[in-house]
C-alpha cells in the first residue's frame, strides 16, 4: 500500500478545518474536487471511511481519528526533511529555488544574481514559474524557498515578505477594443466589461486583480487563466480585459493588445515571500538584495514596513 505524504496532508487539513471547502481554499489552495478526489483515493489505499457527514457536519470515523495524529506527525516530519535537505543544499553551494507567477523582469534578475554572487559565493538561483491556481508560488507545497510575487498573500500566518516594488495598474484590451483609444481608463469604465480573472483557488488575489474592493457589483467573469500568457491569449481573442501592473504592460508587450493605465485603484505590490518561520541566511539575504536592486520606477518599500 503506497500513500502519499500530500495526501495525508490533505486529510490533516480537512479534519482540522472540519470542512472540504475551508480546508481547499484557505489551507492547501486547490479546488474542493480535486481535494474530495485525493481524500476518496487515502480511503481506497487505507481501505476505511476516514469521514462521515451527519447534516451539515462532518467528522471523523473512528478510523479517521486514529489515523489524525500519525498523519500530523509525518506531514510534519516530512516538513522538516524538506527543510533540512534544503539547508543542507544550499549550504553546499547547490540552488536556491525561486518560485515566480508572472515575467519578473524589471532587470531584477541579472542584478540579483549578480549581488547574490557577491553576498554568498558559489550559491545558485533556481527560477521556477508557478501557476496562479497556487496563491502561495509554490512555498505552501515545498516546490520553492523563496519567492518573488504580487500581493496580496493568503492572510494565513504561513507566510511572511517584504515589498520590493510599487506599480501602478493598468488595463489590457484587445487592439479594436472601444477603450484602447484612452489615454487613461477611469476603472469606473471598466466594471461592466467581461473580465479574465485568476483560479478561484487564486482567492485574495483573484479578488485584487478584478478590482472587487472598488466595484459596487460583482465582476463578469467571461474565462479564468492560470498563466499570464494564457490571459493574455483570451484578450487577444476578444474574450475579455485584464488588469495587470504597470511593469508587466510593458514586459508583456503584445502588438494584439493594448494597455492602458487605470485610474481610481490602488497600486500593486511586488514583494519577496517566504515560509514564516524559515530563518535560513539565504533567505534575508535574498530580501535585502531584491529591495536593493528594484526597479528605479517602482521604490521599494521601508524596512521598517510590516510582515505577514
Amino acid at each position: 500500500m503506497d500513500v502519499h505524504v500530500r495526501d495525508l496532508r490533505y486529510f490533516v487539513a480537512v479534519a482540522e478545518e472540519q470542512s472540504f471547502t475551508r480546508a481547499a481554499s484557505q489551507r492547501l489552495f486547490i479546488s474542493q474536487p480535486a481535494l474530495s478526489k485525493q481524500i476518496r483515493q487515502l480511503e481506497r489505499s487505507l481501505r476505511t471511511t476516514l469521514f462521515e457527514r451527519k447534516g451539515r457536519t462532518l467528522r471523523l470515523t473512528p478510523a479517521g481519528e486514529a489515523l489524525l495524529p500519525h498523519a500530523r506527525r509525518l506531514a510534519q516530519d516530512w516538513e522538516a526533511a524538506l527543510l533540512a535537505v534544503s539547508e543542507a543544499s544550499a549550504q553546499a553551494g547547490a540552488m536556491v529555488r525561486v518560485g515566480f507567477q508572472t515575467r519578473i523582469g524589471r532587470g531584477l534578475v541579472p542584478a540579483v544574481t549578480a549581488r547574490m554572487h557577491q553576498r554568498l559565493p558559489g550559491w545558485k538561483l533556481v527560477f521556477r514559474q508557478v501557476s496562479w491556481a497556487d496563491p502561495t508560488v509554490g512555498l505552501a507545497q515545498g516546490e520553492v524557498d523563496v519567492a518573488i510575487a504580487w500581493l496580496p498573500m493568503p492572510d494565513t500566518g504561513a507566510l511572511s515578505w517584504r515589498v520590493v516594488a510599487r506599480e501602478e495598474i493598468w488595463v489590457a484590451v484587445a487592439r479594436g477594443h472601444d477603450l484602447a483609444g484612452l489615454p487613461m481608463v477611469p476603472f469606473a469604465d471598466l466594471v461592466d466589461e467581461p473580465f479574465i480573472a485568476l483560479p478561484r483557488t487564486a482567492g485574495a488575489q483573484r479578488d485584487f486583480w478584478l478590482g472587487t474592493a472598488a466595484r459596487p457589483f460583482p465582476a463578469v467573469i467571461a474565462g479564468e487563466a492560470e498563466t499570464a500568457e494564457e490571459s493574455f491569449e483570451a484578450v487577444a481573442a476578444g474574450l475579455g480585459i485584464t488588469l495587470l501592473s504597470a511593469g508587466n504592460a510593458d514586459i508583456y508587450h503584445r502588438d494584439d493588445i493594448v494597455c492602458r493605465p487605470v485610474s481610481g485603484l490602488p497600486p500593486s505590490e511586488l514583494a519577496v515571500v517566504w515560509r514564516t518561520g524559515d530563518n535560513r541566511q539565504f533567505i534575508d539575504v535574498f530580501a535585502d538584495v531584491c529591495c536593493a536592486c528594484s526597479h528605479p520606477m517602482a521604490p521599494a518599500s521601508p524596512a521598517s514596513e510590516p510582515k505577514a
